[in-house]
């Protein structure tokens, strides 16, 4: 009995702390407006429902008593249930029509449930010790005994009302679907594609200070409501649909087309340096500061991961996966410029990558990212240190059969130049550092330098073998013509700064070294008879040797009209060279030959050339060539050296002086 009533008291002490609990509900609910604090005000107090017993003479009264004291907080309980629903029936409204208010009523209506819940386990207390209470003294009636049961029947369903709500169709459980589809409703609202020009301003307007602290309120409800991932989900799926909308007019297909050509991979990597800073210094930056404001209250790992979710869906992993396809690409010289300018963006992107995707969440970006790094690094070393190998294998090619400065000579001082440029220095230069670093050595100056010597050192030695290559010596000279003045032509470019303004003279004397001595073997041996001393001549020797010279002239005018000097200065001044070593002979045996006419004119016609079409002649000479080349496909050496050295169909010739 003394255990019973023990067991009563304590639950009338819990209970009174719950009579506590149910008047900060009542404040709370108070704050959403006159309508639910009229609502409050009519709950019962659940003092007045434990008030004193009093004291009958009857014992069996007094059982009563005592039951009915039990009971009345079982009714103060479904009082509160009451309540619990009007706040459920308010839930009828959608957020979108006022979302402070909509959010206040699913907070009270969260409190008002477990504050249902926690009173249910102490009334079922409580009610339980009166049935033990009864079952101990055996005076009560039926109807009490079926009254504590009942009660304890609708607590114990009553208990479960909360989760109730928030099963599947629950009232809870449609109150969050209303807010995930008004958070979805939001954002899309809200997304709107910028394009390339637009200004930070621009991606401010998109998400206004109030939008954000609706979404805010949204996400947090559902957080605490253990609903943050579909939060996660909806936020990435807009958004990332939005950051694909912003991409598509890039016209981004080229990113997995295959190369076709070498102006087709540098024209695509050209696109893909412009639109990967698109992607990453606007639209990534932008998608980074919004995820770090929406998800605030959650944490960064929250806002990195939808972040690092958004970034691939988008196509990070497409811009990386185009540079991965480069260095995929065929080995040649022209790879290595590719690669130069896909390292020359990543490092411009650097300091952003390391920003941006530096989280935990950004991992597989991370080791993409510094996979494609290394690939650009040994590829690019590779390739130039190759260079010279892939230069001195050239080496047993025939030369051009026209005595022109060979294609690749043009391809390999360009290239030079092009390394040697202010874009392209300081990244291999960098390139370099690197690939030491990761060798555990230290970078030796000079190593840069001393490599495209070793080129043009290679090249020397090529020129040298095709040079000898041909069989006629006049055609051999104007072929060390031709490349001497193409070296002497670089002062002033970054390969002629280099090797110095001593050797790109010695090149110009060589040039004209080279210029004399092809006269001298050529025009000078035709027009040599023409000079001897013909006063003692016979006529009939006199016109054997013109028709000589006719002969030897026309041999000659016709076998060279195919050579080749394309410079336009070098071409006037070696046929004036010629003009100079052949007119004046020419002229001055002509008159001879005249003088000796009297009594033979029948050999007048032998007489095929005058002076002046002579002249005309050797001012025409190289035209035919230079004609062919005009007309003809223009030809860019740059573009085919992957060709060349993949083949060997060409020599890489100069020389050093």
């Amino acid at each position: 009995m003394e255990g019973s009533t023990e067991s009563l008291v304590a639950a009338r002490d819990f209970l009174s702390s719950g009579i506590e609990q149910s008047r900060a509900l009542g404040l709370e609910l108070d704050r959403t407006g006159q309508r639910l604090g009229e609502m409050i005000l009519r709950l019962p107090s659940l003092e007045s429902e434990l008030g004193p017993i009093p004291r009958r003479m009857c014992a069996t009264l007094s059982i009563e008593d005592r039951v009915d004291s039990g009971i009345r907080p079982a009714n103060a309980v479904l009082q509160v249930f009451n309540a619990v629903r009007e706040l459920e029936a308010s839930l009828s409204l959608t957020p979108a029509s006022d979302l402070p208010t909509y959010l206040s009523i699913l907070r009270n209506l969260e409190q008002a449930l477990k504050f249902l819940g926690n009173s249910c386990q102490l009334a079922i207390q409580w009610l339980q010790g009166v049935a033990e209470f009864l079952e101990e003294n055996g005076m009560a009636s039926e109807r009490l005994v079926s009254n504590v049961n009942k009660s304890l029947i609708i607590l114990q369903e009553l208990e479960g009302t909360e989760e109730r709500a928030r099963r599947n169709g629950g009232v809870m459980h449609d109150a969050f679907r209303k807010m995930e589809a008004e958070l979805e409703r939001l954002l899309k609202e809200n997304s709107i594609p910028f394009g390339l020009n637009s200004s930070d301003e621009d991606y401010e307007k998109t998400f206004p200070k109030p939008v954000i602290q609706h979404l805010q309120a949204i996400i947090e409800r559902l957080s605490a409501n253990r609903r943050l991932e579909k939060c996660v989900s909806v936020y990435v799926d807009v958004r990332s649909t939005n950051a694909r909308e912003c991409l598509e007019p890039l016209e981004l297909d080229y990113l997995n087309e295959p190369f076709e050509d070498v102006q087709n991979i540098e024209a695509q990597i050209r696109k893909w340096s412009e639109d990967l800073k698109f992607a990453v210094k606007a639209l990534f930056q932008h998608e980074y500061g919004l995820c770090n404001k929406i998800f605030e209250q959650q944490g960064t790992k929250i806002s990195l991961r939808c972040f690092a979710e958004i970034a691939s869906r988008s196509g990070i992993f497409t811009f990386l996966q185009f540079g991965m396809r480069v260095t995929d690409s065929k080995k040649s010289p022209n790879k290595l410029l590719n690669l130069l300018d896909i390292f020359l963006i990543l490092d411009d992107l650097r300091v952003d990558f390391t920003r941006l995707f530096g989280g935990e969440a950004c991992e597989k970006i991370q080791a993409m990212t510094r996979h494609l790094v290394k690939r650009v690094v040994e590829g690019s070393w590779e390739i130039f240190w190759e260079l010279t190998y892939q230069v001195e294998l050239q080496r047993q090619s025939p030369p051009p059969s026209d005595g022109s400065v060979p294609r690749l000579v043009s391809f390999v001082t360009e290239y030079c130049n092009r390394l040697l440029s202010d874009v392209y220095r300081p990244t291999l230069l960098q390139i370099m550092v690197i690939h030491q670093s990761w060798k555990q050595e230290k970078y030796q100056e000079g190593l840069f330098t001393n490599q495209i010597y070793n080129v043009v050192k290679e090249i020397g030695l090529n020129l040298d073998t095709w040079a000898k290559a041909y069989h006629d010596q006049s055609l051999s000279c104007l072929f060390m013509m031709n490349n001497h003045r193409h070296f002497s032509d670089l002062r002033g470019t970054k390969l002629g700064d280099m090797m110095g303004d001593s050797w790109v003279r010695a090149h110009q004397q060589f040039r004209d070294y080279y210029a004399a001595l092809y006269v001298k073997e050529s025009w000078e041996k035709i027009s040599a008879p023409l000079r001897e001393n013909s006063a003692r001549v016979s006529f009939h020797d006199a016109r054997k040797k013109l028709v000589s010279f006719n002969k030897a002239l026309e041999e000659t005018y016709k076998k060279q009209s195919d050579w080749s000097v394309t410079d336009v200065k070098l071409r006037e001044k070696v046929r004036a060279s010629v003009m100079e070593a052949v007119l004046p002979a020419y002229q001055d045996y002509l008159q001879i030959y005249r003088t000796m006419l009297d009594g033979y004119a029948c050999w007048r016609d032998e007489i095929k050339y005058s002076v002046q079409e002579l002249e005309k002649m050797i001012g025409s000479l190289f035209e035919t060539k230079m004609r062919k080349l005009e007309t003809g496909t223009r030809y860019h050496a740059i573009d085919d050296l992957p060709n060349v050295l993949t083949n060997n169909q060409y020599s890489l010739t100069l020389t050093a002086a």
